[in-house]
């Protein structure tokens, strides 16, 4: 089913060059497997438009505009590719593609944590929220790992009430399963402790910290470390991740990483790849 003209309608609809990187990363449609199927109704650049509206503009399923495939259609393929890892692929392809074209090794083997709190609303059951005394925001807690570039390497969602290091403990096992190149990881003050002796006996991993100047005022630039705090700040550029909404964290974490997927096309995309990405950011 293919788009012979379309007009892009919306700021958060993909461009040419963008679906032409998206188009092949998407599994094929059962029509077209040996098991075979009915063609699918909709265009796939029609929904992927729609879940990037969804998680630019923060608004419900139910209100996606009439002009968009009907939003059961839509969150359908949200939930579907989600469960089945696609949206997950479709990152970590992406960021290969960009290291790769910056002369890097396709896999990253040093990596930067930190994490984010937001508020839940009240879609979020009790049982995977929590009150994070420190920042005084009772919601989830956004746990992010990012190459030396910035790009996205994993997200995990938790109640906000549990502690850096616990989370990391899940973390950095996933990391090590998924990504086992992986040697250094640098974090925050929040992350040191018993967690940097366990990274480096069990998992082979060289946990540092990098704390701020004890006569820092205010915002400070740190090395390495500012660059996950830009991506975080970037994830809240998108309104659906300003608050939580979503009864499931898996749901959570897929908002988050379509968020950046809507960033990781225009850096291949852009004349500069270095312009938006720098930095000053």
């Amino acid at each position: 089913m293919a788009l012979i003209s379309r007009r892009r309608r919306y700021p958060s609809d993909t461009t040419v060059a963008e679906w032409a990187l998206l188009e092949p990363l998407l599994p094929l449609p059962a029509c077209m497997t040996k098991a075979g199927g009915r063609p699918e109704k909709w265009h796939r650049r029609e929904i992927i438009d729609a879940i990037r509206y969804i998680v630019d503009n923060g608004i419900k399923w139910r209100a996606l505009p009439s002009d968009y495939p009907p939003w059961q259609t839509v969150y359908y393929h949200f939930a579907r590719w989600m469960r089945a890892g696609i949206v997950g692929f479709i990152r970590d392809q992406l960021r290969r593609q960009i290291r790769t074209g910056q002369g890097r090794c396709p896999w990253p083997v040093t990596l930067i944590v930190d994490s984010q709190s937001v508020k839940g609303a009240d879609t979020v059951s009790k049982a995977t929220r929590g009150y994070d005394a420190a920042n005084k925001i009772n919601g989830r807690k956004r746990h992010i790992a990012l190459d030396t570039l910035g790009l996205p390497v994993m997200i995990t969602v938790t109640p906000a009430n549990m502690t850096d290091r616990d989370a990391a403990h899940e973390l950095l096992r996933r990391l090590r399963l998924m990504q086992p190149q992986i040697t250094h990881v640098w974090a925050d003050s929040a992350y040191a402790g018993q967690l940097i002796t366990w990274a480096d006996d069990f998992l082979g991993m060289t946990l540092k910290t990098v704390s701020r100047p004890r006569n820092a005022k205010g915002f400070d630039v740190l090395p390495r470390r500012w660059k996950v705090e830009r991506t975080l700040g970037w994830i809240m550029k998108a309104r659906r991740n300003v608050r939580d909404y979503e009864r499931l964290p898996q749901h959570s974490e897929a908002h988050v990483t379509w968020a950046l997927i809507t960033l990781m096309p225009r850096r291949l995309t852009r004349k500069s790849p270095q312009a938006k990405w720098s930095k000053k950011g």
